[in-house]
């Protein structure tokens, strides 16, 4: 399951943690933006970052997690996974996913990607589920950004799956 922008809405997060509970996952990706809500930004329905702190850590186990661009360190001092990182690449058979939050790498500033990658992105707020051409002109790399769960910019709060190598927002 891949979730991005909570913005540190416990009831939204409730809602995505009831989602994860049906789906079972074997991962949980988060696209980063988890518990403040940012200086641009309205607070969300039901702002209490604290609640959601726990929501959280009990996926630990589960959890990768990036750091989007309303993390601080003191993020990473109350969550009990590791959310610092500006991307992480996690692997399905020879399909490389790249996770990040979308403020440094973009779809427009693509790192260096084999064709057949994914690139996992939020910060935007606006689901994207596309194909675009590999930088090399061999093959596509599949953009995918599951929009936000709390503050969403297209009226939909949302997440995305991958299963059997099928995104499905």
């Amino acid at each position: 399951l891949i979730a991005s922008d909570i913005h540190g809405s416990a009831f939204w997060c409730r809602r995505l943690m009831a989602a994860i509970d049906d789906a079972a996952p074997d991962r949980v990706l988060l696209l980063g933006d988890l518990l403040y809500h940012g200086p641009r930004n309205d607070l969300p329905e039901g702002y209490a970052p604290k609640e959601v702190i726990p929501m959280l850590n009990g996926l630990a186990a589960k959890v990768v997690a990036v750091r989007g661009n309303c993390e601080a360190e003191v993020d990473q001092m109350v969550l009990d996974f590791p959310c610092m990182a500006d991307y992480a690449v996690v692997m399905d058979g020879e399909r490389e996913l790249f996770c990040t939050h979308g403020h440094l790498w973009t779809p427009e500033n693509l790192p260096p990607l084999p064709a057949g990658s994914a690139f996992l992105f939020g910060h935007t707020h606006v689901k994207v589920d596309k194909d675009v051409s590999a930088a090399d002109g061999e093959g596509t790399i599949h953009l995918l950004n599951p929009g936000s769960v709390s503050i969403p910019k297209d009226g939909s709060h949302s997440y995305a799956t991958y299963e059997d190598g099928v995104f499905t927002l």
